[in-house]
């Protein structure tokens, strides 16, 4: 099994920065996947990006092209998510997926391992 655990939210102004950061622990070696979702206040939970560990690029939502980041660090035991220019429409609860099979990566429905999500509220 796998465990994800989020941080690094928190409040910011328009145009600011912030990063966010998905530690993983357990079989994180069976990975195959991660992502980041979010959802906002009265919107369902869209998909903001994510890869597959054999490669083949990163996706982003239209809506963050340009703007977010999604990395890891060098032993692959953590995601990031580095945000900037930041927008009110960015406010939303930030949650961590991933899954040991490529199938369910692709539908939060099907997506079987989620951290417990982390706040971001961008202010104007």
């Amino acid at each position: 099994q796998v465990q994800l655990v989020e941080s690094g939210g928190g409040s910011v102004q328009a145009g600011g920065s912030l990063t966010l950061s998905c530690a993983a622990s357990g079989y994180t070696s069976s990975i195959r996947c991660m992502s980041w979702f979010r959802q906002g206040p009265g919107k369902e939970r869209e998909r903001v990006g994510g890869f597959t560990t054999r490669g083949g690029g990163t996706y982003y939502h239209d809506s963050v092209k340009g703007r977010f980041t999604i990395s890891q660090d060098n032993a692959k035991n953590t995601l990031f998510l580095q945000m900037t220019s930041l927008k009110p429409e960015d406010t939303a609860m930030y949650y961590c997926a991933a899954d040991s099979l490529t199938a369910n990566c692709y539908s939060p429905e099907t997506l079987r391992f989620w951290g417990q999500g982390t706040q971001v509220t961008v202010s104007v």
